[in-house]
């Protein structure tokens, strides 16, 4: 490492790994409850183990975009962090405040968790995503701005650069627009009006910034290639992001009652949000094809490549497919729509924080790069996740296009839970294919811990 306080990020991506494995593992129980109804019934309801999954997805990607600022940040602006002891302090305040949030959602009936956190002083608790207690809505923002204070001080007082002005402004932009999570309103249309500000500003907006800025500075060390260059492709990237993600957030406004022209530009600007992605993936093999050095750390390479291409099939082609007006009509709350939240979550968020990941760690264990043998065994894991991934994605793909079907346009529709006995099949391969990609988790985890002769220099 350049700077000891940059190790201040390693407790932060171990909590993002153990945070990963617990989604998946109530991921499972999800899917297993899609098929026989009543497993883990009472202790572990649906609507429970679901909360949970969602829940620590949002909390492991946070944990790993403050991980990544924390290394990133004072490398780019050539200074240590502001304040470590800070940055710690708010590791455990936040890592605390998520397992009780936890522990409530498994231990006590949802709404008398919402009567004993003072819901009805304030409420904003009940809505996906945003599920949390509003004693830890306050303690996400405590925390965040903490942390920015943090980030933006070491900014402010070092060198500025493009990555790490991206990625601030991702930062902040993230915690301002959580704000609206405390905006509950009455009326159904404004509360899920507002609703789309959190949940698609952060994923289609803010956090490509995020996104983009960890990718640019993971292959600017892997290349070699010159920064200007690299922060050239950021601008027009983070740019295309933004245009299209902001006016495309009219995409979640077709049919909640909200004005008939959002028709026009959710469709037209959805439609070019698969752009970006696009040249994310461009823009990734072109840098290691331009390289000026072979990286010894193969693996983390190899993953940055893996979220150009996942992205672009996750977020772009997946979201493209059911974003016009006209085929959302049908498709709107399949599980086509869970088809394309499985592969752009992984692809774009969660392998760039594997990325991420990849390359720092063993810098912060004293070496350039794991093992020959660690990283052959985390490249196994990269493709064990990634296409099983694919497969999961594919195969509720067909389960939705059948439900469209069944449920929606057969000249003699079938209720809901009738169509749902006829994907059963669809559910069970999308099982296996998630206990494959357990194995590639469990799998990358483990290669931190093979031993071997380091790879300490590039060639």
């Amino acid at each position: 490492m350049q700077y000891k306080s940059q190790a201040v990020a390693k407790p932060y991506f171990i909590a993002a790994i153990g945070l990963f494995l617990g989604q998946i593992l109530f991921g499972l129980i999800m899917g297993l409850q899609y098929i026989i109804g009543d497993f883990l019934f009472p202790a572990i309801p649906f609507n429970v183990a679901r909360m949970v999954h969602t829940n620590l997805l949002i909390v492991w990607l946070l944990f790993g975009f403050m991980g990544a600022a924390y290394y990133l940040v004072p490398e780019e602006s050539e200074r240590e962090l502001h304040s470590p002891k800070l940055a710690m302090l708010m590791f455990w305040v936040f890592l605390v405040a998520g397992a009780l949030t936890v522990i409530g959602y498994l231990t006590v009936p949802y709404a008398d968790l919402a009567r004993m956190t003072g819901n009805d002083l304030l409420q904003t608790m009940g809505r996906e995503f945003l599920e949390q207690p509003l004693p830890t809505k306050v303690g996400i923002v405590l925390v965040a701005l903490v942390f920015l204070f943090n980030i933006s001080m070491t900014v402010l007082k070092g060198r500025k650069t493009s990555i790490s002005l991206v990625m601030l402004a991702g930062l902040w932009g993230l915690a301002i627009f959580f704000l609206f999570s405390f905006y509950n309103p009455s009326n159904l249309v404004k509360d899920k009006f507002y609703w789309w500000w959190v949940v698609h500003l952060w994923v289609e907006g803010v956090w490509e910034l995020i996104l983009g800025a960890m990718l640019a500075f993971v292959l600017i060390k892997v290349t070699g290639v010159d920064r200007e260059v690299i922060e050239k492709w950021l601008y027009v990237i983070i740019a295309m992001s933004l245009i299209s993600g902001i006016i495309g957030t009219g995409h979640h406004y077709y049919w909640i009652g909200a004005p008939e022209y959002w028709q026009w530009w959710g469709s037209v600007f959805s439609a070019l949000e698969p752009i970006p992605f696009f040249m994310m993936t461009v823009f990734a093999f072109n840098m290691v094809n331009r390289r000026r050095r072979d990286h010894p750390n193969r693996a983390a390479t190899l993953w940055a490549l893996g979220t150009g291409v996942m992205a672009f099939l996750g977020a772009g082609v997946w979201g493209f497919l059911h974003t016009l007006a006209p085929v959302n009509y049908y498709t709107h709350g399949t599980q086509i729509t869970a088809a394309h939240g499985h592969m752009a979550f992984y692809g774009a968020y969660a392998m760039v924080v594997l990325t991420m990941i990849s390359y720092t760690m063993p810098i912060m264990r004293g070496r350039a790069a794991n093992s020959n043998k660690a990283q052959v065994v985390e490249m196994w894991a990269f493709w064990l996740m990634t296409v099983s991934m694919v497969f999961i994605t594919l195969f509720l793909t067909a389960a939705g296009i059948l439900q469209v079907w069944l449920q929606r346009v057969a000249t003699a529709p079938m209720s809901f839970m009738a169509t749902q006995d006829q994907l059963v099949i669809f559910y069970w391969l999308r099982l296996g294919s998630g206990v494959i990609f357990l194995i590639g988790l469990l799998l990358y985890i483990m290669s931190f811990f093979i031993k071997g002769e380091s790879v300490d220099t590039a060639r």
